[in-house]
């Protein structure tokens, strides 16, 4: 075992010593040394409650023989660190994560590993840690938070207080009904109920093998919960002795199993970023490319928030990801010989597993398009790719041309925004917001829920450098690569000149004689950052494209 480093022979008498000042027995010594790490917290409302996983993981690992020892990692709020400089640290704490956890496993040779994430960061930052160290591991989340009620009416974060604030600005709600919006829309503990960037990532867990059934859609208050938990303590004891090792189970072919439900179900455009970071961490060749490939193959069978009234209990009570699976694999999408976490193959997983309400999860034939939920566009202003939720944008919208809006930052767009001077056919362009850029490459989900809450999500379209949220709908384009500090085309854009937009034909163009495009390159100088010091600073060195997932350059 791993753990014999610190445990086995005279010489490890000392570690042997400062293991049992912690309280442990040479019994428990003896027994398989099991990580289980939490990335719980008090201020985070999908982690407030992980404590209570954990320790039901833990239950689960001493049934079957093992010694459970827990650690935690940092997690971000992204709805918290929203619209401020928090928002910067969001994405790159995905790093700090996966190195945090490393550095963990490394002094403290466990054997192997329970990793309890919940929110947006946390998920990819533990999956590729898991890639990286390649023991024996499984996840388990902490469950999506159920969507709340006003007087009858399903309200999420998104559809209430991210969204009232744009209606109350344009006078359509009074600052009473903000306030239920802000009371009602998040009922408890759990990662935001609809298919933001959360929930796709512990949905796509699922897809990819490295979580029992159900991580992505038990809700986090549901006894189940409790009861999967202990189940993943049991089963890592099973993985450990079968050494069945998460490169195993994340090869090409789950990729693929990973990103067609990503599609099927109308994941989050930060979905990605992360699978391409992951892929990259586990040595799997992936791109915009194969993504965009995969997407033009696969059906969208799933409308949840934002892209529709459903949310994720909806999606569980359906038949959850694996009755999404079960659709796909009917029309041989699907690549059923990858193992999973379960220590079985995807295709014996599915025996048995079907779709109890079509309404949520449609038949196959029967899709909301023949094409994904994310689309990657193309053209000279994005020429490493741009990435769409077109499952989330009204049909009024999918081609378009119009005057670009102009803003050098989130908050500039916002004032506007909200002060009424953005105007039906604009479009609007928030740049220097990219992962270098920014630094931090910020989601700019306040200014779609401003355009939306305004009524002017089937009128105007968003493009950035930057990212959006899980939550995002309307005609938000982001990830446009290269981003504008790198001297990508979105930094010559000026106010007026007209940008053409065709999501079906993969196309996004500005619209500029390219004469003009070169007299404005000779005059462009980057905008100055702002940051100059602590860990922004040193992540804008050392970070990529949003094309390649954001990863560290030469694997720094």
């Amino acid at each position: 075992m791993r753990s014999d480093l610190i445990k086995k022979g005279v010489e490890r008498t000392p570690h042997r010593s400062l293991l049992k000042a912690t309280g442990l027995t040479d019994e428990e010594i003896n027994r398989p040394l099991i990580g289980v790490v939490n990335s719980a917290n008090e201020i985070v409302p999908g982690h407030v409650h992980l404590k209570l996983i954990a320790d039901a993981v833990k239950a689960g690992i001493r049934l079957s023989g093992g010694t459970p020892l827990e650690f935690f990692t940092i997690g971000v709020c992204d709805g918290i660190a929203m619209n401020h400089i928090g928002m910067k640290y969001s994405l790159c704490s995905r790093e700090l994560i996966a190195d945090s956890v490393e550095v963990m496993v490394m002094a403290h040779p466990f054997d192997a590993l329970v990793m309890i994430p919940n929110c947006d960061k946390i998920v990819p930052g533990m999956l590729m840690a898991a890639m990286h160290l390649n023991i024996p591991t499984i996840f388990i989340s902490g469950g999506p938070m159920l969507a709340g009620s006003l007087k009858g009416e399903t309200i999420d974060l998104i559809s209430g207080p991210f969204e009232g604030v744009g209606m109350f600005s344009k006078g359509l709600i009074n600052e009473s009904k903000l306030k239920e919006f802000e009371d009602y829309a998040c009922p408890g503990y759990g990662s935001c109920s609809g298919m933001f960037t959360a929930n796709s990532m512990n949905c796509l867990t699922e897809a990819l093998g490295m979580g029992l059934p159900g991580n992505g859609t038990i809700p986090a208050v549901h006894a189940a919960r409790i009861r999967l938990a202990k189940n993943a303590g049991i089963k890592i004891m099973e993985l450990l002795e079968k050494n069945i090792k998460p490169r195993d189970i994340a090869c090409s072919s789950a990729f693929h199993n990973a990103l067609t439900v990503d599609m099927a179900l109308g994941c989050s455009t930060n979905t990605i970023l992360h699978i391409l970071a992951i892929a990259h961490t586990a040595k799997v060749s992936l791109d915009m490319e194969i993504i965009d490939r995969i997407s033009k193959n696969t059906p969208n069978l799933c409308h949840l928030s934002p892209a529709g009234n459903h949310h994720l209990q909806d999606l569980n009570e359906a038949g959850g990801v694996y009755g999404v699976i079960s659709e796909l694999n009917k029309a041989g999408l699907i690549k059923g010989e990858t193992v999973t976490v379960t220590g079985d193959t995807l295709a014996d997983n599915l025996k048995g597993i079907g779709v109890s309400d079509h309404n949520v999860i449609r038949k196959i034939d029967d899709p909301y398009s023949k094409e994904g939920g994310l689309t990657v566009l193309w053209g000279n202003l994005a020429p490493e790719g741009a990435v769409v939720k077109q499952s989330a944008v009204a049909h009024e919208m999918l081609k378009n041309r119009g005057p670009a809006r102009v803003f050098d930052s989130e908050e500039e767009a916002v004032e506007a925004i909200l002060g009424g001077d953005i105007k039906p056919g604009d479009i609007v362009v928030i740049r220097y917001e990219g992962p270098r850029g920014g630094p931090g490459m910020r989601e700019m989900l306040t200014p779609t829920s401003a355009i939306a809450g305004r009524g002017l999500d089937k009128d105007v379209a968003l493009l950035t450098d930057g990212r959006f949220s899980g939550g995002t709908r309307g005609a938000a384009i982001g990830h446009i690569s290269p981003e504008a500090a790198d001297g990508g085309l979105i930094a010559l854009v000026e106010e007026g000149d007209i940008i053409e937009i065709d999501i079906p034909g993969r196309i996004l163009n500005l619209r500029v004689d390219e004469k003009e495009i070169e007299n404005r390159k000779k005059s462009w100088k980057p905008k100055p950052s702002e940051i100059t010091r602590g860990y922004l600073y040193r992540y804008s060195k050392m970070v990529t494209s949003a094309s390649t997932g954001a990863i560290f350059k030469n694997g720094l």
